[in-house]
C-alpha cells in the first residue's frame, strides 16, 4: 500500500488503528484513538469513516468508537483457532466441573501468551485471563508451559529477545523449564494474584513440542495443584488426540 508522508505504510496505519483498543480501552474517542496510533487527527477522521463503512470500527451516538463485528467475524473464520477450541472445549468443561475453577485454552504468539478459550465458573479465585487478551510468559504458568515445550528455534530466540529474564524474573529459567519438562507441567504461585496457584500443561503435536496449553487457577495452599495437574495432563493428551483425528 501507498506510503504516507511519514513514511509509514496505510496497513501500518491500520494495524496501530486496530491495536489501539484493549481490556482497559474498549471505546475510544476519535483524539485518543489518533494520539494511541500516532496519526494524526484530521487523516484519523478520514481513515474512521472508510473503516466504519466496511464495519471493522463503529461509532456510537456519543461519538466514541470500538472495534467492529467483522472484525469478530472474520477471526472467528481462522481454521486453525477453530479446530483447537472444537478440540479442547468437551475437555475444558470437565476440567472446570471437576475443579470448579475457571479453565483457558492459551497459544503462544508474539513472546506473549495469547488466550484462545476460558470458560468461567461462579465462586472461582480471582483470573486476570480473559479471552483475546494477552499475559506475560514468565509470569504465568501458561507461559512457561508454552516455552518449555516450545522448539529449540523458538526457546532460543525467545531468549535472545529478553536476556534480562534470565537475569532478573528467571536467573534460572533454563532450569526451570527443564523441571517443567520432566513434570510435564507448569505450575507457579502468586506471580500474578499472590492468593493463587496457576496450573498448565501442554498439548504436544506428534514430535512433542506444544501448539497450545489448557490451564486453571486454583487456590494457592488449598492442595488440589496435584489433582489439577493430573486432570489437566489427561486433558491435553485428550485434546491432542482429538486434533490429530481430525487432521486424518
Amino acid at each position: 500500500m501507498a506510503n504516507s508522508p511519514s513514511g509509514d505504510s496505510m496497513l501500518d496505519r491500520l494495524v496501530r488503528i486496530l491495536s489501539s483498543f484493549d481490556l482497559n480501552n474498549q471505546s475510544l474517542s476519535v483524539s485518543s484513538l489518533a494520539r494511541r496510533a500516532d496519526i494524526p487527527k484530521a487523516t484519523m477522521y478520514r481513515l474512521l469513516d472508510e473503516l466504519v463503512s466496511h464495519d471493522l470500527l463503529a461509532r456510537d451516538g456519543s461519538g466514541q468508537v470500538r472495534l467492529g463485528l467483522r472484525l469478530w467475524e472474520l477471526a472467528n473464520r481462522s481454521a486453525a483457532t477453530q479446530d483447537l477450541r472444537t478440540a479442547a472445549l468437551p475437555f475444558m468443561e470437565d476440567i472446570n466441573q471437576l475443579l470448579g475453577q475457571n479453565t483457558q485454552l492459551s497459544v503462544l504468539h508474539q513472546d506473549e501468551v495469547l488466550i484462545i478459550e476460558r470458560l468461567s465458573r461462579p465462586g472461582s479465585v480471582v483470573n486476570q485471563a480473559n479471552v483475546a487478551g494477552r499475559m506475560p510468559v514468565h509470569r504465568t504458568s501458561m507461559g512457561m508451559a508454552l516455552l518449555a515445550f516450545s522448539r529449540p528455534e523458538t526457546i532460543h530466540g525467545f531468549l535472545e529477545r529478553h536476556h534480562e529474564l534470565m537475569t532478573d524474573a528467571h536467573p534460572e529459567l533454563r532450569a526451570e523449564m527443564a523441571e517443567i519438562r520432566r513434570n510435564g507441567f507448569a505450575s507457579f504461585d502468586g506471580f500474578i494474584d499472590p492468593e493463587t496457584t496457576g496450573a498448565a500443561a501442554p498439548i504436544l503435536d506428534e514430535a512433542g513440542y506444544q501448539v497450545a496449553v489448557i490451564s486453571v487457577v486454583v487456590p494457592r495452599d488449598s492442595g488440589t495443584l496435584q489433582s489439577a495437574a493430573l486432570a489437566l495432563r489427561t486433558a491435553a493428551r485428550g485434546i491432542a488426540r482429538a486434533l490429530r483425528l481430525d487432521n486424518i
